[in-house]
């Protein structure tokens, strides 16, 4: 169910300082039209100017051929020694068609729920050595980015569809009556969810984030969305905003529009000349996230990186704004510590679909960047990368991860796509340091395939991946600075809405 970013190595992608040129594609029509229809930012890896991704190499022949990459096949694995897989479930059914990849996840109790453009999975970790698939539901409409809290599940589409309901299919965006948005469940019983609200947003929902009010009565979804097109009724440019979502938690059949906050009156970072290698021209963020308990949120916003105050929920509003156009190309998501004094944020260079974890790329690009919060301000620290070197058939750059909750220290587990997961302490801003890994060899030797762990994330005592073409994995970590973390229990956790650790 791979599908084929660029054939062999002729991928056109990286001189980031040649001019743009609408008439280079590095994809096959056919290639093309694969990596629109699985969204995302996957495409525009296909539109890259530049020379071969083969010439980037070029200065780094000799090292490489004195030191070959250690893994040659998606059955070898390179680890570190206190990382062990205990489970794995493979995707099946419908989930495991073409284009049905795995995506995000989001825990509550004994229940995981795994996102997939198919829809969403329901699993049962109460022995999370030994996983049950409970549910699958086929619900339609990438991403499928999911958020739990109580007995509601929120789901993103943001894939264009006929209608909003589950038997939907694919329309084109440039129609009227295309539907994208949030989806609404009740998960009161796990392994029989109910569909019961769809609110439709401009330009539909990539990614979203919880943010309940302190009383418990109402729900606050914040929709991010991105890539207004003027052709697209439901998506006019300028799009500098976000949708804001009211789901009363008693009621949520009564999910509504509740605002549509403009965070960049000034238009934001208008970006470089080449998208997704150069920085980005905002139009929307990508993703949020928000620390509830410290009225606080954090905001990866393609060309700009902001804070927000989000104590009154129905009007964030931004505090600071922060760029890096030399190394950051696309700010693709956040991650508090746990104090809340600082934030890493990710740079998805090449959407996702590129070899970036490659030296040709260098250390400071397809990065995490560590800010520490001072006054209010964002000051930059660092830049954290993974050092080991991919094959340039390996789609690799910095993607989802969540914090271990170690006890005073700042430590995150993450995922590197086919670059698999790193664990390292930031607890100095300006030093990051890696003390566990998993990576898996490369899907193909001789094309660059879409695959890898999308999402990966620490749930009481575990490490939990959700691979786009694997399914789910499952891990466990023994290792002296994570051991007292697997004290800490939570009752729910979703990546994009922080909680409060006790350490």
């Amino acid at each position: 169910m791979a599908v084929t970013l660029a054939a062999g190595l002729g991928l056109t992608a990286v001189n980031v300082s040649a001019e743009a040129d609408p008439g280079v594609r590095a994809c096959t029509a056919e290639e093309y039209a694969a990596l629109v229809e699985a969204g995302d930012n996957f495409a525009l890896g296909c539109q890259l100017p530049g020379s071969a991704l083969a010439d980037i190499t070029a200065g780094f022949a000799d090292a490489l051929a004195q030191e070959p990459l250690p893994l040659t096949s998606e059955d070898e694995v390179d680890k570190s020694d206190n990382v062990e897989l205990v489970a794995h479930l493979p995707l099946e059914g419908s989930f495991a068609e073409e284009g049905a990849y795995g995506t995000d996840m989001a825990f509550r109790g004994r229940w995981l729920y795994d996102g997939n453009y198919s829809g969403f999975q329901v699993f049962d970790i109460k022995k999370p050595t030994k996983p049950k698939r409970v549910a699958q539901v086929f619900c339609p409409g990438g991403q499928g980015d999911l958020s739990v809290h109580k007995n509601i599940l929120v789901m993103s589409v943001d894939s264009s569809r006929s209608d909003d309901s589950c038997s939907s299919t694919a329309l084109s965006a440039t129609e009227k009556s295309a539907w994208e948005g949030l989806r609404v469940f009740d998960v009161s019983n796990p392994r029989k969810p109910k569909y019961v609200a769809a609110v439709e947003t401009d330009c539909g929902s990539h990614t979203h984030t919880l943010a309940p009010t302190k009383n418990g009565k109402s729900l606050f979804v914040y929709v991010s969305s991105y890539s207004p097109n003027a052709d697209y009724p439901d998506c006019q440019p300028p799009h500098d905003k976000i949708s804001v979502v009211k789901i009363p938690v008693k009621k949520p059949a009564r999910a509504k529009l509740a605002a549509t906050p403009v965070l960049f009156p000034d238009g934001g970072n208008p970006g470089g000349p080449i998208p997704l290698l150069t920085s980005s021209s905002t139009s929307g963020c990508h993703d949020i996230t928000a620390y509830p308990s410290k009225d606080i949120a954090a905001g990866a916003c393609m060309g700009d990186g902001i804070l927000l105050d989000i104590s009154k929920r129905k009007k964030p509003k931004v505090t600071e704004v922060v760029t890096d156009d030399l190394n950051f190309a696309f700010w693709h998501s956040a991650t508090f510590n746990n104090a809340g004094t600082k934030v890493l944020f990710t740079d998805e260079l090449g959407g996702g679909s590129l070899p970036t974890c490659h030296p040709g790329f260098g250390p400071t690009k397809g990065a995490n960047g560590i800010y520490d919060i001072v006054d209010g301000q964002l000051e930059f620290q660092s830049y954290y990368k993974i050092s080991r070197i991919q094959a340039l058939t390996e789609n690799c750059v910095a993607h989802n991860g969540s914090l271990i909750p170690g006890k005073g220290k700042d430590i995150m587990v993450q995922a590197w796509y086919q670059g698999g997961f790193s664990v390292f302490d930031f607890t100095d801003s300006a030093n990051p340091t890696e003390f566990a890994y998993w990576d898996r060899g490369p899907i193909s030797t001789t094309s660059l395939e879409l695959g890898g762990a999308w999402s990966v994330y620490w749930y009481n005592g575990y490490i939990y991946s959700s691979d786009i073409t694997r399914g789910l994995e499952v891990f466990s970590i023994d290792d002296p600075i994570v051991n007292a973390a697997k004290k800490v229990k939570m009752g729910t956790f979703n990546a994009q809405s922080q909680p409060t650790y006790g350490g």
